[in-house]
Formats: C-alpha cells, structure tokens, sequence
C-alpha cells in the first residue's frame, strides 16, 4: 500500500487577507485604458496608481497612511499629454517615480514627503527618445539614476537620468515587433523581454548582444511576459493552441524543453508575474481575474510547486506589488498586493501562519535595501553589483527624502527645463505654502470640531 508524501515547505499554508473597508483608498477612478500592466506602483511612502484624466495623462500619489475616500480634487501628477501607460518607483529614493505615456516621452518626478497639495505639472526630467507611445518603465535594481523604457516602436533605451541622456539603443533589429515585457535580472547585468514575435530573449543590454533566445516558449498567440528568477532561471507566463493560460520555468542554458510547464484554466486575461527572491515565491495576478496564484520555486525537479490561490468576489483591473522593506514583519507578512478595482485601490496581505510574535529569521533573510550598490558611470562602464542588502529584524523605517540630483546645465535635447526655469514657484516657496495649507487644514478641523459640539449641545436642549 502506497501513502503519498506531502511535500514540506514553510510556505505551503500562506493566506491572503485583504484590508478592511477603512484601510483601502475608496472613490479612485482608475484608467480604463486597454494596456497590459499594473498600472498601480508602491513604495515604503505612497501608493501611486494611474487614474482617469481628462484632456492629457495623469496619475495620482497617496501616501501610504491616506486611506479611506480620496477626495474628488485630490492633486495629480498631470504633465502628460496623452495618458500614462506605466510607472515605476524608484528602488532607491522613495520620493522618485517615473512614468511613460502615449505621448512618446518618459518623465520622472519628484514628490514631496507627505504627498502633494498642488497639481505637479513639471517634472525633474522629460526623456524624449521614443517615436510611438511608451508602455513599459523600469529602473535598475542596483545603479543609481538608471532608468529602462520600451515603447511601440519596438525600441529600448536605457537612460541616464541624472543627464537626461539615452546612453544605451535596443532598435527594431532586436525586436521587430511590439514588446510585452521588460525585466532586469538580479545584478542588473542581463534583461529579460518578451515580443509580439513570439521570442523571448535575454539580452546583455551593454554589449546589445542576445545571449539566449526561445522562439515560441507557449504556442498560444496571446502575450507572453517573462521575469527573471532564481540561479538564472526564467519564468514565463503565455497560453497554449487552445487557448488555456500557462506559466512555465525555463533554465536560460538549456532552453529546448521547459523545467516545468503547467496549465492553469481557460480565462483571456493576461498573467502579470511577481517574483520575491528572498522566498523564492512567484505571484500570479491576471487582469479581469479575481484570484492570485503563487507557486514556491525550487532547485530540484518538479522546480515549480503550486502553493495555493487567493480568491475574492470582484476582478482586478491591475496590480501594485510592495518591496519587502515596506512589509510588517512582525505580522508574518511575506508579500502585499494593492487590487485596483474600478473604484477603489484595496491592499492584501500574504502572511504565513505562525503564533509568535517573535522576528521569524527564516521568512525574512536579509533583502534588498534602499542604498545603489553602483553609480551611473560604474554600470555603464560595464560594473555588475548585486544589492546592497539590509535586515528587516528590527523593522524598516522611511528614510527622509533624498535629493535627486539632475546636471541642470546639460542640455541634450531630451529634456525641458528644469522647474526652477520655468518661472515655477523655488523649494523653499513651496514649502512655506505647504505649511501654510497644513495650517488651514488644522484650522478647517478644529471648526469643524466646533460645530459639532454645538449640534450636538442644541440636540441635547
């Protein structure tokens, strides 16, 4: 008599709790434009989602502690034209966030802590490169002031952000058709991309050589997206001939045939990946699903272990995923996902079950702290760093803001003038009316208090 043997992992009861009523952001209108990404973006300090606009692009910046009913003239990043696509906060200041839209540019922004009071119409810096619209924003795990972008015409550039420079080209000679996904590897040595030609490549972005390529990893026509994984893996998720979602593990020397390749069901909504290297968990959120996979990754045969799925009644219309530094640890909280419905930004928290209160070492190895392990000049020089990693046992505090430094005085045509050139109120301007604002927003509560108290003394009587 056989018995089937369960296989262990400390990852095998990880559930989903998501946030309640007062803790989500209610009455946000998110894009209803048709584009395959998150379209929400999140950081230790704010959640930053891509909202409804009329006449141009705009997204909205909240900090994280804001929740409840957003107020309709809540202000906006808005400097965009035609409406944004992607953004992407920056690993490594979490007061920076880039965005790309249909308007052909890239912009990076800079938000004040304790978010906006005014509209932010002028970015730090506009990167102008792209001849068609830009859907895909992504920076450099380890380098400081790198920033990728991929748009339409089947370009990717890597800039220099504190030039306003595109020091690197990927033309149409590397990708012939649209591209689906970008991702950098670990070290941000290599970058994954996936391709309407149905290729999927990892290229030394440097060199702009392909160092490995796999036509057709899933046969289906749909969009295929690609991230890195561990110890130099792939993982891709496509569909099949018949039309059926799949996620397969490809190790990138032996490409021929998958590690693991499994079917999942019949929905059209595109898989987004999420990968946490510390816990070697992948993440799967399709967009119109109202489900998250993940599956636990291995270095032995099957690789790829299906985990469990967490399930709620409405879809999701994107996606925000927290870097592990902004997680409470003391919760045995190992992933937070941020739902976009159609109105409203609602967080879910993975955690695995444990009865101590106690820092668990093995749920929260060392990860990847907020300090560049490279300069701009040292990557594009053809140094690779892996992260600079910190320990989370005594929790993650926000550090203050830090400055993005920008060479103002180069002018390469890739970007407008800097805010203080424009006739835009100075720093410091801004800062002293902020407080002034905080002052009245006080003054507004207090009298509010007051007239309550009196309504509630004339009901009395």
């Amino acid at each position: 008599m056989s018995r089937q043997v369960v296989r262990s992992s400390k990852f095998r009861h990880v559930f989903g709790q998501p946030a309640k009523a007062d803790q989500c952001y209610e009455d946000v209108r998110v894009s209803q434009t048709t584009w395959d990404s998150g379209f929400c973006a999140v950081n230790p300090k704010f959640v930053a989602l891509i909202c409804e606009a009329s006449g141009g692009g705009a997204f909205l910046v909240l900090p994280l502690g804001k929740t409840g009913r957003v107020d309709k003239n809540v202000p906006t990043v808005c400097g965009h034209t035609a409406p944004v696509l992607d953004i992407a906060w920056c690993p490594h200041n979490d007061n920076v966030i880039a965005s790309g839209s249909e308007d052909c540019t890239v912009m990076v922004w800079e938000i004040p802590d304790g978010g906006l009071v005014l509209p932010l119409r002028e970015p730090v810096v506009t990167l102008e490169g792209h001849t068609k619209r830009v859907g895909i924003v992504a920076w450099h795990p380890t380098a400081q002031n790198v920033l990728l972008s991929a748009g339409c015409d089947n370009v990717i550039l890597v800039w220099d952000v504190g030039t306003g420079e595109a020091m690197l080209t990927l033309g149409p000679d590397v990708h012939p058709d649209t591209i689906y996904s970008v991702d950098w590897s670990r070290d941000g040595g290599l970058i994954c991309t996936s391709c309407r030609d149905k290729r999927v490549r990892v290229i030394e972005p440097r060199k702009g050589t392909v160092v490995a390529e796999k036509d057709r990893p899933h046969e289906g026509t749909r969009p295929v997206h690609a991230v890195f994984v561990s110890d130099g893996k792939i993982l891709t998720t496509g569909f099949s001939r018949m039309s059926e979602r799949q996620v397969a593990l490809w190790d990138t020397k032996h490409l021929e045939e998958p590690l693991s390749l499994q079917e999942l069901d019949t929905s059209s909504g595109v898989l987004l990946p999420f990968f946490d290297p510390d816990t070697n968990i992948v993440y799967l959120c399709g967009k119109g699903d109202s489900s998250i996979r993940y599956f636990e990754i291995t270095s032995e045969a099957p690789y790829l272990h299906y985990l469990c799925m967490f399930s709620s009644k409405e879809s999701q219309r994107g996606m925000g995923y927290m870097p592990k530094r902004g997680l409470e640890v003391n919760k045995c909280e190992i992933a937070r996902f941020y739902k976009l419905h159609e109105r409203k930004c609602e967080p879910i928290a993975m955690t695995v079950p444990r009865k101590s209160d106690l820092f668990q070492e093995d749920l929260y190895p060392p990860t990847a702290g907020p300090d560049p392990a490279l300069t701009a000049e040292e990557w594009f020089g053809g140094r690779d760093a892996g992260p600079l990693l910190i320990s989370l046992k005594d929790g993650y505090v926000p550090s203050k803001s830090r400055e993005l430094r920008v060479n103002r005085g180069l002018d390469s045509g890739r970007r407008r003038a800097a805010p203080e050139s424009c006739g835009t109120p100075s720093s410091d301007a801004v800062s002293r009316l902020e407080e002034e604002v905080r002052k009245l927003q006080a003054t507004v509560q207090e009298l509010q208090k007051r007239l309550d108290r009196l309504e509630a003394t004339v009901q009395a009587k």
